[in-house]
C-alpha cells in the first residue's frame, strides 16, 4: 500500500450517520481504547457529521453514569480530554441501555436514536465481549430483526477450536450478513504492520529477493513483560497458543508471506493471504514448545495444577514455491525480559571465503543479515549487516540502517491508534485488515494436531526469553532477541 493510498484512506470521510451500540461498554476495552478512540475520531473529523454511540452492559446504569466512566475514560488517554467543546459534543451523542434483564431498553434506544439520524443511518454493533457472551447477544440482536443491513464488529478469540469457530461463525451468519461480520485483530490495524505491504511491493529492492531463493528464515515475535494481570479465568480457558499465535501472529505471517495482489481491495488481499494459509500444512506437536512462568499457578483464578502455556514458540512452514523449505518462527508469552512487536527477516548467508579467516570467524558470530520491523507503534525498519570496520586490513563488523516512522512523517499527534483505524475502516465498509470466516478456520485446522496432543508445559524464569528447549526448536539457527536491533 502507498503512501498515498493509505493517507487517502485514512482521511476517507464516513458518508452515512451511524448508530453504535458498544457492548460491554463499562469493560476494560471499552474505557483503554473504544471511547477514547471514538472521541478522538470525533476530533480529526473522521466520525460521520451526525453519530450516536449507545453503550450496552448488563450493570443498571443510568446516562449521566455513562457519561462519566467515558469521560474518565477519555481523560486517562492521550487523546486531549482538555478540548472541553469537543467533549460536550462527544457527550452528546452517549447513550446508555441496560441489557442484564433483556434487551427490550436497548431495542428502544436504538430506535430512538434512527428516529432521529433518519432512515438511511448506518447500524453499527461492537461486541466487546467474551466468545460464550458474543453469541448469545447475536441470538438477540436477531431476534429484535437489527442483524439486516448492520454491521458488526467481534473481539478474538474466534473460538477455541475448529469446532467453537465454526459454531460462532454459523451464529453469526445466522443474523449477519458475511461482509456485514468485522472480526478485528488491533495487530493488523497498527501502521508498521500495513507498511510491510508498501516495503514489498512499492520498492524494486525488496520483491525480487523476498523468497526461498534469498531468505533463510522469519521469525515473528512479540513479547510482553505483563502477567496474565487478574485474568486468570480467562487465560485458563485459552493460553498464549489461541490468544495469540492462532489470532494475532499467523495473521502478520499472512502479510509477510502472500503474493503479490492484483489490487489493494479487500477482496484481493484476502485472496493471496487465505492462499498463504491454505498452503501451510498442519503443525506437529514437535513444532511447537509451550512455557509457563514460574508463579502462574499462585495467579488468582488459576487452577494448582494448570498446565495452560504463558509463553509459545512455533515452528511453521508456508509450502508453496516461494517458501518451500523456509521455517517461520513464532514466539510470544507473558512476563518475558522485553516488550516489543518484532518482526526479523533473516537472509541468507553468501560464501565469505575471499575475506580472511578471522572475517569469517566474526561473520559466523554474527549470524544472519537481516531486516527488522518494530511493529509498535509508531514502527521502524533496521538492516543489519556486516560491513568493512575502517583501518588499513580487512575487518568486518556488524552495522545498522535505521528508518523511523516519528522521525520521517511526524504528526504523530493526528496519528490514528489501530483501534480507531479499524473502527473508522468498518464504518467505511472497508475489509482490507479483516479475516473470513473460512481463513478462521483454516488456521484452527491447521492447530488441530497440536490442540489434539500438546506438547507438555515446561516452566521458565520470568524476565527470560522462555525455556531453554526454543533453543533446540530453532537450531542450528538462533533467535533475533529485540536487544540485538539497533
Amino acid at each position: 500500500m502507498t503512501a498515498s493510498a493509505i493517507e487517502r484512506k485514512s482521511t476517507a470521510p464516513v458518508p452515512e450517520d451511524q448508530v453504535i451500540v458498544l457492548f460491554g461498554a463499562t469493560g476494560d476495552l471499552a474505557k483503554r481504547k473504544l471511547l477514547p478512540g471514538m472521541y478522538h475520531l470525533m476530533r480529526v473529523g473522521l466520525m460521520p457529521e451526525r453519530f450516536r454511540i449507545i453503550g450496552a452492559a448488563r450493570r443498571p446504569m443510568g446516562v449521566e453514569d455513562f457519561r462519566e466512566v467515558a469521560r474518565e475514560a477519555i481523560a486517562g488517554s492521550s487523546r486531549q480530554a482538555g478540548d472541553l467543546e469537543a467533549w460536550e459534543r462527544f457527550s452528546a451523542s452517549l447513550e446508555f441501555a441496560s441489557v442484564g434483564e433483556g434487551f427490550d431498553a436497548l431495542g428502544a434506544a436504538i430506535a430512538e436514536a434512527r428516529e432521529e439520524l433518519g432512515a438511511e443511518a448506518g447500524l453499527l454493533f461492537y461486541l466487546s465481549l467474551p466468545p460464550r457472551a458474543a453469541e448469545g447477544t447475536v441470538g438477540q440482536i436477531g431476534e429484535l430483526g437489527l442483524g439486516q443491513g448492520s454491521r458488526v464488529i467481534t473481539e478474538k478469540p474466534f473460538g477455541t477450536d475448529l469446532d467453537s469457530a465454526r459454531k460462532l461463525n454459523e451464529r453469526l451468519h445466522s443474523v449477519f450478513d458475511e461482509r456485514a461480520i468485522f472480526r478485528i485483530d488491533h495487530y493488523l490495524g497498527r501502521e508498521a504492520v500495513q507498511n510491510l505491504l508498501a516495503l514489498r511491493f512499492a520498492n524494486g529492492m525488496f520483491e525480487p529477493v523476498w523468497n526461498r531463493n534469498h531468505i533463510d528464515h522469519v521469525q515473528i515475535d512479540i513479547p510482553e513483560t505483563l502477567s496474565i494481570e487478574m485474568r486468570g479465568s480467562f487465560y485458563e480457558e485459552t493460553g498464549a497458543f489461541r490468544d495469540m499465535i492462532v489470532t494475532h501472529l499467523f495473521q502478520v505471517l499472512g502479510f509477510v508471506a502472500m503474493e503479490p495482489p492484483i489490487s489493494l481491495d479487500a477482496k484481493a488481499l484476502g485472496i493471496e493471504r487465505e492462499k498463504v494459509f491454505e498452503s501451510m500444512p498442519p503443525l506437529r506437536p514437535e513444532d511447537v514448545v509451550r512455557g509457563q512462568y514460574e508463579g502462574y499457578r499462585d495467579e488468582e483464578g488459576v487452577a494448582a495444577d494448570s498446565d495452560t502455556e504463558t509463553f509459545v514458540a512455533v515452528r511453521a512452514f508456508v509450502d508453496n514455491w516461494r517458501w518451500e523449505g523456509v521455517p517461520f518462527y513464532l514466539r510470544s508469552g507473558k512476563r518475558l525480559a522485553e516488550s516489543r512487536h518484532l518482526l526479523t527477516v533473516a537472509y541468507s548467508q553468501p560464501p565469505r571465503r575471499m575475506f580472511p579467516l578471522d572475517c569469517d570467524q566474526i561473520a559466523e558470530s554474527f549470524g544472519h543479515d537481516h531486516l527488522t520491523f518494530e511493529l509498535g507503534d509508531p514502527g521502524s525498519i533496521s538492516a543489519s549487516f556486516l560491513a568493512k570496520v575502517p583501518g588499513p586490513t580487512i575487518q568486518l563488523g556488524e552495522a545498522h540502517m535505521q528508518f523511523s516512522y516519528a522521525d520521517t512523517f511526524g504528526g504523530a499527534e493526528q496519528a490514528l491508534d489501530a483501534y480507531e483505524r479499524l473502527i473508522h475502516d468498518v464504518m467505511l465498509g472497508d475489509r482490507t485488515l479483516f479475516t473470513s470466516s473460512e481463513a478462521i478456520e483454516r488456521l484452527w485446522e491447521i492447530s488441530a494436531p497440536v490442540l489434539a496432543e500438546p506438547p507438555p508445559v515446561v516452566a521458565y524464569e520470568p524476565g527470560s526469553w522462555g525455556p531453554a528447549e526454543i533453543d533446540e526448536l530453532i537450531a542450528p539457527r538462533r533467535w533475533h532477541l529485540p536487544s540485538d536491533h539497533v
